[in-house]
């Protein structure tokens, strides 16, 4: 998947701001899909080039005027065979488990103390997920796929947080843990 197609499905939800959209990115696909708002920029830029995004300025009272897009016929046709193809298996790519790879030659109770923080993080996503599946208006109609993606997200974050104190747990246990690397 690229970031465009994350682009057009958020933007599936209704028109926005660059802004807007990378804040509605924060509350809607960060579960599944990271970019920070200049990518998101970026990519409404390249996507209205494109003809599959079409912008309009908005004039705001004793603020900068806005840009707000919303997604073209092509931009959904895009989409459409987007979600109509086979998706790539996800992979993990995770610094902290290169460093649980290599506790041969590491300090296990400053690993265990960053896991323990890693699940603390996980913890504190759990309960905003939670949070926004509650609020959903429409679980099973409009709200359908932003439902599903939370429920991922929330099943993600809950196996997080379980193997983070099974791991910090193991790596204290372990001999010579309090004495750092071996």
């Amino acid at each position: 998947m690229a970031l465009r197609h994350a682009v057009l499905a958020t933007l599936l939800s209704g028109e926005a701001s660059g802004y807007e959209l990378a804040k509605r990115f924060d509350v809607s696909v960060a579960n599944f899909w990271h970019a920070l708002p200049q990518q998101v920029y970026t990519e409404l830029r390249r996507l209205e080039d494109e003809g599959l995004v079409r912008g309009r300025a908005v004039r705001q009272r004793g603020r900068p005027d806005k840009r707000v897009f919303v997604i073209t016929r092509a931009g959904q046709r895009l989409l459409r065979e987007f979600a109509g193809g086979v998706a790539k298996p996800s992979a993990i790519k995770d610094d902290l488990m290169v460093k649980v790879q290599a506790v041969a030659v590491a300090d296990a109770a400053a690993l265990a103390d960053e896991i323990e923080a890693r699940g603390a993080a996980a913890r504190g996503k759990l309960a905003d997920y939670e949070r926004r599946a509650a609020a959903l208006a429409d679980p099973d109609g409009a709200d359908l796929g932003p439902s599903l993606t939370l429920a991922r997200g929330i099943a993600f974050e809950r196996e997080s947080v379980r193997w983070c104190a099974a791991a910090a747990a193991r790596l204290r246990a372990r001999p010579g843990a309090a004495d750092g690397a071996r």
